[in-house]
């Protein structure tokens, strides 16, 4: 008898199973978890694997461009539900695309660092990015989203056509003044008729 579901073996394998949200060991071509080093290697040499490898080496290319744009993709989700005005650490958002468990892996994409891959989103324009004093990247989004760029730009018309109207208004008034001032004067009631 193995106690039910709060026996010692029901226990155990619920934290085992815990476990496997912060793994060390991770197939990306399978998206398998093993949970240690042993589990790792004999993943490494089974026939599913060594099947996924080969279908890998046809067109690895293919794979590592796929595996780039999911990891570019989730990595922007995630910026952009912060905002645009909004700066955050690099590394913050990184760890919030991989807390999600079945989170594409950096390592299986084209970028070899985290820097790396920010100096891209910056060169890209799809984020603006500075390093403070410590080394630290921070990152910001940049929406480019057609619909908001066009809103933007007819907010921009709209503020310049007010403005202009505006010094349209200010140099009438103030062309009115001295009509007004050209006309006292005339009647004597200028400013050197004190």
């Amino acid at each position: 008898d193995n106690g039910g579901p709060m026996g010692p073996k029901s226990v155990w394998n619920r934290v085992k199973a815990k476990g496997l949200t912060k793994l060390r060991w991770y197939c990306q071509l399978c998206e398998k978890a093993c949970r240690d080093e042993n589990g790792y290697k004999c993943h490494l040499s089974s026939e599913s694997h060594l099947r996924q490898v080969r279908v890998f080496a046809e067109k690895p290319k293919q794979f590592i461009e796929f595996y780039s744009k999911e990891f570019e993709d989730a990595f922007m989700e995630v910026l952009r539900r912060k905002g645009e005005n909004v700066r955050s650490k690099a590394k913050a958002i990184w760890h919030e695309v991989i807390a999600e468990r079945h989170h594409i892996h950096l390592n299986a994409t084209r970028w070899l660092t985290l820097t790396e891959f920010v100096k891209h989103l910056g060169k890209e324009g799809f984020a603006e990015v500075d390093m403070d004093d410590e080394g630290v990247y921070h990152i910001r989004y940049i929406n480019r989203d057609p619909e908001v760029l066009k809103r933007k730009e007819a907010l921009a018309r709209k503020e310049k056509m007010d403005l202009d109207d505006a010094e349209r208004a200010a140099k009438m008034v103030e062309n009115q003044i001295k009509e007004a001032q050209k006309q006292l004067a005339g009647r004597g009631f200028g400013k050197d008729a004190t």
